[in-house]
């Protein structure tokens, strides 16, 4: 059954492919992961040509306020994947940024930039 949170993911893999130019075989949906010695399950991940993150996606439903506690999630989340960018969208708002691990902090982007296999 399409549930709401379902529908903003399938809608933002379609933004990935289309507008953004990832290719799809770097794209991965909603599989376990191992943080902090818990398992969680991320929603949309997008790889690197070389096996590394490139972006990780929280979605949420059109109904859920996207808030600093959502940014904190995605945040803790990749402190273990070390993804280079980061977007939370609930299928209305769409907030993006990348990522300075050294700093463990993040500046928030008017986008993600489109996919390209030498600079991503």
């Amino acid at each position: 059954m399409l549930q709401p949170e379902e529908w903003v993911r399938q809608h933002c893999v379609q933004y990935l492919i289309h507008e953004k130019k990832f290719p799809i075989a770097l794209i991965n949906v909603e599989k376990a992961v191992l943080i902090n010695g818990l398992n969680k399950r991320y929603d949309i991940v997008v790889f690197n040509p070389d096996g590394s993150l490139c972006v990780v996606v929280e979605c949420k439903a059109p109904k859920v306020k996207i808030s600093q506690d959502t940014f904190d999630q995605i945040a803790r989340y990749n402190r273990t994947l070390e993804a280079s960018y980061l977007m939370v969208t609930n299928g209305l708002n769409h907030y993006y940024c990348t990522m300075n691990h050294d700093l463990e902090s993040y500046q928030f982007l008017e986008s993600l930039p489109n996919y390209n296999k030498k600079s991503i």
